[in-house]
């Protein structure tokens, strides 16, 4: 009887043994992970679990009962230590599991502050894990002080839920502005005035030099520019790398995370990959995507493919973010825009359309759920729209469809 090993309990490891039982493989099924919960969600981890809003329960994707029902074998909090792919074998601290397809969907990890700079003291924090943000959820109260390094969209988020629980909130971010890396300036504007609205203090073009302690604990830091930040903790959030030493040890080629083929087979044929750590070809070249809807998808395929079904990977890029009362919704990918038309919407909600000269590339909706689904289907068809057409308030957002 055939068996498939999982190395990696998150949102793709157990989106990948759901369809593998859905679709019919009668054979063994393990999942492993090295955190002791089951399977759960990560992005309400900064956000409504953070809050208090939302229990552990809601977090799982699925109830223990569904594991035991589709006779899933889980190894949880049981860390691999190694992995022998000529064998066919994955080794965890008191067991060695023989199998005959191995998919990897090890996520990535939090880049950490260095501890000569102060990164090993006591108060700061990653979010990451539940057990980062279990262990930082005491400290996120009124009147307390925190610095978050990063102005990505894992510090902003951070920020936002740490101001909502009344934290005085001071925020770095060494690039020229918040969100360099991944949005237009007109995006960063939007953001930098929203969390401006909410006391926090946002300063660019300015990094952490080093954190100081008393105890062991962090008490401050002292920023690039020479000043100084009184803080009772830390939140880094300067982003993720893939999770590849499993793969390493397998011996599988690694670029920008684990390389895989369109079909997310790896350079072992018995080995394969999903999610944030593998990276794979896309219109010509090939890219890594960190979010929850490839992790889902590029799993599912995984498992269909593990199975014979000899299907290729056609990513539809998209993201989402939710800041105070905003959400974002991220259609697309922006690399290699030439401009930016803004479209207007009520209130609060305005969307941003990137164009690579006259090819729409991607969408970015704040509070705008119809410009996003708009922007998403235009896309995702590989369709375009009139520039002018977009930046005018008159303008039907459906008939952009039938341009």
């Amino acid at each position: 009887m055939s068996h498939i090993v999982v190395i990696g309990a998150g949102q793709a490891g157990s989106s990948l043994v759901a369809k593998l039982r859905k679709d019919g493989f009668d054979g063994e099924i393990t999942l492993i992970g090295a955190e002791p919960n089951l399977p759960y969600q990560r992005p309400p981890l900064s956000k409504g679990y953070l809050l208090g809003e939302m229990t552990l329960e809601r977090l799982f994707l699925r109830p223990e009962s569904f594991y035991a029902d589709n006779n899933i074998t889980l190894r949880l909090g049981q860390p691999v230590t190694a992995i022998d792919a000529a064998a066919k074998t994955v080794t965890l601290a008191n067991e060695v599991i023989s199998y005959d397809h191995l998919a990897l969907t090890t996520g990535s990890d939090p880049r950490r502050l260095p501890a000569s700079i102060g990164g090993d003291l006591d108060g700061v924090f990653v979010v990451r894990g539940l057990a980062d943000v279990d262990a930082m959820a005491p400290m996120v109260t009124e009147g307390a002080r925190t610095l978050i390094v990063g102005g990505g969209y894992i510090g902003l988020e951070a920020a936002a839920v740490c101001a909502k629980r009344g934290v005085q909130v001071t925020l770095v971010e060494m690039a020229d502005r918040i969100l360099q890396r991944v949005a237009a300036p007109e995006t960063s504007d939007y953001f930098r005035a929203l969390h401006g609205g909410h006391g926090v203090d946002i300063r660019e073009g300015v990094g952490l030099d080093r954190l100081v302690g008393a105890n062991g604990k962090v008490t401050g830091a002292v920023l690039t520019d020479g000043s100084e930040v009184t803080v009772d903790f830390v939140v880094v959030g300067v982003g993720i790398a893939p999770a590849t030493h499993l793969a390493e040890m397998a011996g599988v080629t690694l670029n920008n995370g684990i390389e895989t083929n369109a079909q997310g087979g790896t350079s072992d044929s018995a080995i394969w990959a999903a999610g944030d750590c593998a990276s794979f070809p896309y219109q010509g070249g090939r890219i890594r995507l960190e979010s929850v809807p490839n992790a889902i998808d590029q799993a599912e395929l995984v498992a269909q493919n593990i199975m014979g079904a000899g299907k290729e990977y056609v990513a539809k890029p998209w993201f989402w973010s939710d800041q105070y009362d905003v959400k974002l919704q991220i259609a697309g990918l922006n690399t290699g825009y030439t401009h930016v038309v803004t479209r207007p919407g009520e209130g609060q909600s305005v969307s941003y359309w990137y164009f690579k000269d006259a090819q729409l590339l991607a969408v970015d909706a704040m509070n705008d759920p119809r410009a996003y689904m708009v922007g998403k289907r235009l896309i995702d068809m590989g369709k375009t729209c009139d520039a002018q057409a977009v930046a005018d308030p008159e303008t039907e957002l459906k008939s952009l469809l039938k341009a």
